[in-house]
């Protein structure tokens, strides 16, 4: 699964990507600043689908655009709602950490970084992210399912076509040579029940002294 590394400083940089590289994590994508990244990420760009990134591992302080508001800037498009954020700190305040969480990071590592505490979150936020894409696909399918039933219903259910009705005792014709009465017709083509009454016309012509 890939993963977005976003430093502003190259040791850094190198460092994290060693240390996944090492632990077979991959594809890796080192990036310097927060706009090549979010430019990566089709941030800002509408209709453009995130280029198959699966994690960001971002530093915090960065010029220009750094890691808080880059991850406001992700957490505002639609389609990268579920993508895992960590966060490289070196501030562990509790304030410095729930800003982070606010403005949409998922996880934080202090820095300096310990490969192994790099290594479990990165892999505990992969697995997150499969289990978000497995459950995204699932509900699409069931919608796609839940279209096609509800059109081939909508088809039986519905009449199409032309319906022939002769002019003078307003049969129609069935299948093959076979007339019905319209009432019959619609009991077995349409959806709505058919419910037999008089009109007020056809009450006042059999019933004339009637009001």
């Amino acid at each position: 699964m890939s993963i977005l590394i976003i430093d502003d400083f190259q040791e850094e940089r190198d460092l994290l990507f060693t240390i996944l590289h090492s632990a077979g994590f991959g594809p890796l994508l080192p990036v310097g600043t927060a706009r090549e990244g979010l430019q990566l990420l089709g941030v800002g760009k509408r209709g453009k689908q995130a280029s198959g990134i699966d994690l960001v591992l971002m530093d915090i302080e960065m010029p220009e655009i750094d890691g808080l508001e880059a991850c406001q800037r992700i957490r505002m498009e639609e389609q990268l709602q579920g993508l895992p954020i960590i966060v490289i700190t070196a501030h562990t305040e509790a304030k410095d950490i729930q800003a982070a969480y606010t403005c949409g990071a998922t996880d934080y590592i202090r820095k300096p970084v310990i490969p192994a505490e790099l290594i479990a979150r990165a892999a505990n936020a992969l697995s997150l992210k499969q289990e978000i894409d497995a459950r995204k696909l699932r509900e699409q399918e069931l919608l796609e399912r839940t279209k096609e039933l509800d059109h081939a219903f909508e088809q039986i259910t519905t009449l199409h076509g032309t319906v022939h009705i002769c002019a003078k005792c307003k049969r129609v014709k069935s299948d093959g040579p076979h007339w019905q009465r319209v009432e019959d017709y619609l009991r077995r083509e349409a959806r709505a029940k058919v419910a037999e009454t008089v009109c007020e016309t056809c009450l006042h012509q059999a019933y004339p002294h009637l009001k």
